[in-house]
């Protein structure tokens, strides 16, 4: 349930109709906008009578929310969502480029790959130090000693890092990290997801590879409902019956939650085409959609990676696509 305020509702009255609404049992999200305020109610609603509510002189209108997200929806937050990280803003108009390994193989790998891909415009390090692997004989990440890597490479760029989390166990080995990624295969780890809730960090949430865009904004939820508002959604492609690529990528989610939702929207083109060359055109068709960000991979010696070498850019690959990106956003405004 939603209440709208007039947009001449005074301080004090909105704090008493807040108290009032808590002395019913429900939680109250408030969204100030910049021409009026959303009071977003959870919790047992049905005790609320809505005519009551609306017949006050401060209340515009009150709404029943019928789907099951409240504090991802966009009704509940009419304004696009901002998700600060240090100096790099996303969402609300700010976007920003995520690049770097697949997962980080060395010192000199990882300081190699952040100088060049910074140089070219991206404003935040990607490196998997834990990776989940559909073989349990593949490459599992340097773990601990990769998450120090990627330290050492933020501190010698001073670029905030993304990386992977797998268990809730593992959090207090990220104490450092800034951005949380929460992968395709744990979007419906409950437990996970409402352990990175009560952190006050950025959580990059992927879609699961068959979810649905609404499974994919309740696992928001979930992390949200703890208290942590700072989630950005990552369209990564679906498993379709397509084979020539990786997944497909679903273009269409932009738009779609955009509808649904006031998160900021990050695509990657890497993990869903799983071509090189194919990262370019989705990257470019990304932005031109209107995604919030990109996540490419970037790898100094593709051919040799321990991981997904062949979805991955060479830093002079990424450059040209980081300048193509750009144009195309000095054009969609």
């Amino acid at each position: 349930m939603i209440t709208v305020l007039k947009e001449n509702a005074t301080k004090q009255q909105r704090d008493n109709l807040i108290k009032w609404f808590e002395a019913q049992g429900l939680s109250v999200h408030v969204s100030k906008g910049e021409y009026q305020t959303v009071l977003g109610l959870v919790g047992d609603t049905s005790r609320v009578d809505d005519s009551l509510v609306e017949a006050l002189d401060i209340v515009e209108r009150v709404t029943r929310v019928t789907e099951s997200y409240k504090a991802a929806n966009r009704k509940f937050h009419p304004e696009d969502t901002v998700v600060s990280i240090g100096d790099v803003k996303i969402g609300g108009g700010h976007f920003a480029m995520i690049a770097g390994p697949c997962s980080v193989e060395s010192e000199a790998q990882i300081l190699e790959v952040a100088g060049k891909v910074r140089a070219s415009g991206a404003a935040l390090l990607r490196g998997g130090a834990f990776k989940p692997r559909t073989s349990p004989y593949d490459f599992q990440g340097m773990k601990a000693e990769g998450l120090e890597l990627l330290l050492k490479a933020k501190k010698a760029t001073g670029m905030p890092i993304v990386t992977e989390i797998m268990n809730a166990e593992h959090l207090p080995l990220f104490e450092d990290v800034d951005v949380l990624q929460i992968g395709a295969r744990n979007m419906q780890n409950f437990e996970l997801l409402k352990a990175v809730g009560k952190t006050d960090k950025a959580i990059l949430l992927k879609r699961g590879l068959a979810n649905t865009l609404k499974e994919l904004l309740m696992s928001a939820e979930y992390i949200m409902a703890e208290g942590n508002e700072n989630v950005i959604l990552c369209e990564r492609g679906i498993r379709t019956f397509e084979t020539y690529t990786r997944n497909t990528l679903d273009l269409s989610a932009i738009p779609a939650l955009r509808e649904k939702t006031h998160l900021p929207i990050v695509i990657d083109p890497s993990h869903a085409t799983g071509r090189a060359s194919l990262v370019e055109p989705m990257a470019l068709a990304a932005t031109a959609a209107g995604a919030d960000g990109l996540m490419i991979e970037v790898h100094n010696d593709p051919q040799n990676a321990l991981c997904d070498g062949a979805q991955s850019l060479t830093p002079e690959q990424f450059d040209e696509v980081a300048a193509k990106v750009m144009k195309i956003r000095e054009v969609i405004g």
